[in-house]
């Protein structure tokens, strides 16, 4: 197994990747490059009329070589994962909440271990019905964003561990190409769509994420239906149990998902409309645990707009709405013990009436080699009364990392930020308005 050697993962410069003359397609050409960007392609999820992933890691060329190797490669069926952490310095000294992911400061940990087994659907034939399903497991510290009410939440939401696993994406896709240009139905559990960033490290273009996309919603579980009109056009709808929530789950509730996006014809330019979340946006109340608790419920409308400038420079713009009736202070509580890191101690305070969150999220990138580009980040965000990060005000955040891929396998991200909030002391657990952020985090593929 030399393939797994770190002095060979170290000192290859060679990228590897399966194919460099990309198979055919019935969407509109990928407008980046990936490799180095994490995806070559504009927002949007599932798409339609873009060929399967060809790229091969370590662990599934084993398998290929094996005895059930054709087994595998003739049924397109992966399997595959990475192993992620981070260090971090920080003038925090307890938490480097609001903000996600590098919680604990000033030290090192393992943010993300990840096992994958998948089968892409073939989108871009349209001669006959084809089925796919994706199974990824997650053990880490950032098991917390991803925990969904009913799915091992207990975890988080009795016990505030620090570190937990999560089984984050669970899901069968049945592509249908004789509907419109082509239908897949999608029935499990899945990350939420519309975001500029993801809750899975390789998929980011730096290893922290934005106030933005830290407080709204990971993963919905449920029915969704994504429908391409043709090369400009997709259009979605969904019937999910409500954001974070299991159907099974207390707090669940129908909600409703709503989507379009639309590709210029110049592929210069995406625009990525969701209402993600629509119902009642009634915080959800019930006992649990031997105690009053409840959940999140709120509602909102986020959008992407992307704009390419040419094959080295690009940026995306996020936005979005959010509202919620009856919330409480800090949002979805978890019974377990106040903790340094962040968390616990029960629900929060009542917020009456109608309560606000909304702001604006921009990245550009600038790529200047085959491995390598820098990100910068900046944002305004506000929490009105608290209902997401527990401290209500306005906050900024202003962030530049660098990505650089040693070859297909390995990466590394260091990156450096500021967070301020200007109404309110809101980080290190309420004791600083602003917060310096440094720090790395490593990605190796398997």
């Amino acid at each position: 197994m030399k393939k797994y050697v770190i002095l060979l993962l170290l000192f290859s410069t060679s990228f590897g990747y399966a194919e460099n003359n990309e198979p055919p397609r019935r969407a509109l050409p990928a407008p980046f490059a990936s490799p180095p960007f994490p995806s070559g392609e504009f927002q949007g999820y599932p798409l339609i009329g873009v060929p399967p992933s060809d790229t091969v890691y370590p662990l599934m060329d084993d398998i290929y070589h094996s005895s059930i190797g054709n087994t595998f490669k003739k049924d397109r069926i992966k399997v595959y994962g990475w192993i992620n952490g981070s260090a971090n310095l920080s003038n925090c000294k307890d938490s480097n909440t609001p903000d996600s992911y590098w919680i604990v400061p000033n030290r090192v940990e393992l943010d993300q271990f990840l096992f994958r087994i998948e089968r892409e659907v073939d989108s871009v034939q349209t001669s006959h019905i084809d089925v796919g399903f994706r199974s990824s497991f997650l053990y880490g510290i950032d098991y917390r964003y991803m925990t969904a009410g009913g799915w091992t939440s207990a975890q988080l939401l009795k016990h505030n561990k620090l570190y937990g696993y999560d089984f984050t994406e669970q899901y069968v896709d049945v592509y249908i190409p004789k509907v419109a240009q082509g239908m897949i139905v999608r029935i499990g559990r899945w990350i939420a769509c519309p975001d500029i960033e993801t809750q899975f490290a390789p998929d980011n273009y730096l290893g922290t994420h934005s106030l933005l996309f830290t407080f709204d919603t990971y993963t919905q579980t449920g029915i969704m239906f994504t429908l391409m009109l043709n090369k400009n056009w997709t259009v979605q709808a969904c019937l999910h149990a409500g954001t974070d929530m299991a159907p099974w789950y207390k707090g669940a509730l129908p909600t409703g998902m709503f989507g379009v996006r639309w590709v210029s014809n110049d592929n210069k330019d995406s625009v990525y409309l969701v209402l993600n979340d629509i119902n009642s946006a009634k915080f959800r109340r019930f006992h649990m645990y031997g105690q009053k608790l409840g959940h999140d419920n709120f509602n909102y409308l986020v959008g992407t707009w992307q704009h390419k400038f040419n094959d080295d420079i690009h940026t995306k713009t996020e936005g979005y709405f959010m509202w919620q009736r009856d919330a409480v202070l800090g949002g979805t509580p978890s019974a377990g013990p106040v903790e340094s890191y962040g968390g616990g101690g029960g629900i929060g305070p009542n917020i009456p009436g109608t309560t606000l969150t909304y702001g604006v999220v921009n990245y550009t990138m600038f790529k200047f080699s085959d491995k390598d580009f820098i990100t910068v980040r900046n944002e305004v965000w506000r929490d009105a009364d608290g209902e997401r990060s527990g401290f209500p005000g306005t906050y900024t955040s202003h962030t530049i990392g660098l990505t650089h891929n040693f070859n297909y396998i390995l990466q590394i991200r260091p990156e450096i930020g500021y967070y301020r909030n200007w109404n309110k002391r809101a980080f290190d657990n309420g004791k600083r308005k602003g917060m310096v952020l440094a720090g790395l985090d490593m990605t190796l593929r398997f």
